[in-house]
């Protein structure tokens, strides 16, 4: 044999040892693809950079990110939307810990979401000898979500990937955290043994029927309401049982009060919403259903002034997670299991016969509901010079409403709280917000995951204060020329922008930003469309325009500084100062 031909015959019989290898890094690829997870939102590092690249190159899509918080927000909103697991790929301890905050926050929400880190090696970090970006990270993360794996060796990936799944969307979904230490990602292993390794979740969110005799009794219950309401939370919108939901509303003639998530999945102008007569139906019902919503803050715990005289009314409550139960206030008839099933079953027991609600309940709620439309109304269609909240949002009203299809992302402080009742939705999961915690900050990354996971087109409506938390990220909308439009609510400041320092000092109030700041700019400087609104029409003809081009867009919208109020409608949580001090 010449010394060419056994030059080639090495050389193939090399690539065919090569091609019967697989290593760490392709067979988490191989696991997350196995399971239809095609998407990774992360921000690349030492040690998963080349993670991103081979995950790119096996036709994965991978939205690289500024910041890893923002790409936590964005896997965990992909989760919400989708129903599975959004993935946020992250380096190491600081990038982790940036990580971890979207991590706790989807577990609170209850968004399935995997939060994927590299991590050093554990021998030095168990004695403590000083490894780059040395840290714990599975210890740390534990208390914050549902589930922490850490992956020492290569065969057992598809395990690990297989468990971090179910453990996202089973039961109440949430959050998981898989540690992958560097030395992990560069272990080689026989390609055949690596694929028979991985796993294919089967059936990962299984369907959990409701007692008969818990669905018995909540109907009982309900049947003897004379002032009912259901109170449809996000838990509903992510459950995606949006037929038999507006089955079970429409057919009980019960009215709905939907919280902010949750608005769209029976349009806001649908005759039984009770939305603009809020107040009024919790103070008055006397027989509460929750669907998918908790008893939380937002609800004032169900109980206290906004729920009238304590004892006078009885709680249904649908939740899969029965330690929910009773968490504030007394459940008259839980109903334990996934949201589908149990509406589904409470469907069957309403056929045929079922008595309305009496009249005067629901002509009561139409004449508040009136009343408070009205009132609302000549507020909407102020043209004042600068806008106010209620003059900005009543432009992007007509907008939402004639694009039902797009997707609405919402934060702030007055900005958020003065559009989720200002802004009709009318489908399901088409309003994203700060959800649970009421946090700052999710606004671009739930922009990108929308856009990314929907195709649709995206109108992020952001206080100022809040766009700060992302707002780099309107790079990234730019880089991967996602149909984004942000309008940023420019009051120069948080709440307000008229704050003055008491010492009469050069530095300005705490709550107070550069005046007259242009955020358009930001976005011009990456290539995409800047506008600068003053009126309700200038904004409006901005945001259409946006809306019709499908261009990344940033519309710098002015809203008289002192229009502002202290924490929105929350301002009761600071708390005040029990000294005053004496000048």
């Amino acid at each position: 044999m010449s010394a060419m031909a056994q030059s080639v015959e090495a050389k193939t019989n090399e690539a065919a040892e090569t091609e019967a290898l697989t290593d760490g890094f392709h067979l988490v690829i191989d696991a997350l693809k196995l399971n239809d997870i095609n998407t990774i939102y992360g921000v690349p590092g030492i040690p998963i950079t080349d993670l991103g690249r081979f995950a790119q190159a096996e036709g994965m899509r991978v939205i690289s990110f500024r910041h890893e918080q923002n790409a936590g927000n964005a896997a965990a909103i992909a989760g919400f939307l989708t129903q599975k697991p959004g993935v946020c790929l992250t380096v190491s301890a600081p990038g982790f810990l940036n990580g971890l905050t979207a991590l706790a926050n989807a577990t609170t929400n209850c968004f399935p979401m995997i939060l994927i880190s590299g991590s050093s090696e554990r021998e030095i970090v168990d004695l403590q000898q000083g490894d780059y970006e040395e840290m714990d990270q599975l210890a740390v993360a534990r208390p914050l979500c549902k589930a922490a794996y850490r992956v020492l060796h290569a065969e057992d990936i598809g395990i690990a990937v297989a468990r971090a799944i179910r453990a996202a969307v089973s039961g109440r979904p949430g959050g998981v955290y898989l540690d992958l230490p560097a030395q992990l990602l560069g272990q080689v292993m026989d390609a055949e043994a690596g694929r028979q390794s991985l796993v294919k979740v089967v059936d990962p969110a299984p369907r959990q029927l409701p007692a008969p005799d818990a669905v018995a009794r909540a109907l009982e219950v309900l049947k003897g309401a004379e002032r009912p309401l259901i109170i449809l939370g996000k838990g509903a919108a992510y459950a995606q049982a949006d037929a038999d939901i507006r089955a079970l509303v429409e057919k009980s003639g019960i009215p709905y009060l939907p919280m902010s998530m949750a608005k769209g999945l029976l349009p806001d102008d649908h005759p039984q919403s009770a939305g603009p007569a809020r107040s009024l139906v919790l103070k008055e019902a006397d027989v509460v259903v929750l669907i998918g919503a908790r008893l939380n803050w937002l609800l004032s715990h169900g109980k206290g002034k906004a729920w009238g005289a304590p004892g006078t009314k009885r709680f249904i409550q649908i939740d899969i997670e029965p330690k929910e139960m009773d968490s504030n206030v007394e459940i008259a008839a839980p109903v334990v299991g996934d949201i589908g099933s149990c509406v589904s079953a409470l469907l069957r027991g309403i056929d045929g016969e079922w008595p309305a609600p009496p009249a005067a309940w629901i002509d009561a709620i139409r004449e508040r509901k009136e009343k408070n439309v009205a009132k609302m109304s000549s507020k909407l269609l102020g043209n004042s010079l600068p806008m106010d909240f209620h003059s900005a949002l009543g432009a992007l009203r007509t907008i939402v409403k004639e694009r039902p299809d797009a997707i609405l992302v919402n934060e702030g402080a007055n900005t958020l709280d003065f559009a989720r009742s200002i802004i009709d939705m009318y489908q399901p999961r088409k309003r994203l917000d700060v959800g649970t915690w009421g946090i700052m900050g999710i606004g671009m990354g739930a922009a990108v995951a929308a856009a990314v996971e929907t195709g649709k087109p995206v109108l992020a409506v952001e206080g100022d204060s809040a766009f700060g938390f992302s707002g780099m990220e309107v790079e990234t909308i730019c880089r991967y020329n996602l149909p984004v439009c942000v309008v940023v609510f420019n009051n120069n400041g948080i709440y307000r922008g008229c704050d003055v320092n008491p010492t009469g000092g050069s530095d300005v109030a705490p709550t107070v930003f550069v005046k007259d700041s242009r955020y358009d700019k930001m976005m011009e400087a990456f290539g995409g469309i800047g506008a600068h609104a003053t009126t309700p029409d200038e904004l409006s003809r901005a945001v259409n325009e946006a809306m019709d081009s499908g261009k990344p867009t940033l519309i710098n919208a002015v809203i008289d500084e002192k229009a502002g109020t202290e924490s929105g409608r929350i301002g009761n949580l600071n708390p005040q100062s029990a000294v005053s001090k004496k000048a």
